[in-house]
C-alpha cells in the first residue's frame, strides 16, 4: 500500500509517500510545495498543481492529512483551512480514500505522546523510516501523517474518515 500523507499549509505545504507492506514501512519521497503567486487564489492553485504532480510521481493508493485546528489567529486558521481544502479536493480529483488524523493523534502514534515537539517528530519519523531525509519540518509532519494512516487506516475499502486524539 502505498501512501501519501499531506500536511497542509498555505505557504509550505509538505508531503510525504511512504510504502506499507504489513507492519514494515519504507520511505518513498517527500517534499515541500511553496505557494507562489500575488493573491489568495493563485497561490492556491498553486499547491494544487503541484499536488496534482506529487500524485501523478508517486502514484499514492490511499491519502491521509492532517486535521484543522484552531489557534490564536482566527485569520492563520481560516487560510489553513483553504489550504487544507484544496489538498483534499485535489485528493479527491485524484479518486484517492482519506484519512483525517488530529494533530495530536499523529504525534502520539509516531512520537508516543501527544504533545511531542517538532524535533521529537523528526527524529521519530527518521527512525521510523531508515534512510529517510526529510526535506523539512512540514515535510516530517506529512510523513508522520502517512505513518499514522498506515497503522489506523490503510485498508482496502479506506473511505473519507476522521479520527480524533
Amino acid at each position: 500500500m502505498r501512501i501519501l500523507g499531506i500536511d497542509p499549509g498555505l505557504r509550505t505545504l509538505g508531503w510525504g509517500v511512504i510504502e506499507s507492506h504489513g507492519s514494515r514501512l519504507s520511505h518513498v519521497a517527500n517534499g515541500l510545495c511553496k505557494s507562489d503567486g500575488d493573491d489568495l487564489g493563485e497561490r492556491l492553485l498553486s499547491l494544487h498543481d503541484q499536488i496534482v504532480e506529487v500524485i501523478a510521481e508517486h502514484q499514492p493508493d490511499q491519502a491521509a492529512i492532517e486535521q484543522t485546528f484552531v489557534n490564536k489567529d482566527g485569520a492563520g486558521t481560516l487560510k489553513l483551512g483553504q489550504a487544507r481544502g484544496v489538498a483534499l479536493l485535489t485528493l479527491a480529483q485524484a479518486g484517492l480514500p482519506v484519512g483525517e488524523y488530529a494533530p495530536n493523534r499523529v504525534k502520539k502514534t509516531v512520537v508516543g505522546v501527544g504533545h511531542a515537539e517538532k524535533e521529537q517528530v523528526l527524529h521519530m519519523v527518521k527512525l521510523q523510516l531508515p534512510g529517510c531525509q526529510p526535506k523539512g519540518a512540514d515535510a516530517a509532519d506529512a510523513l508522520a501523517i502517512a505513518i499514522c494512516h498506515a497503522f489506523y487506516g490503510a485498508t482496502p475499502q479506506a473511505r473519507i474518515k476522521q479520527v480524533a486524539t
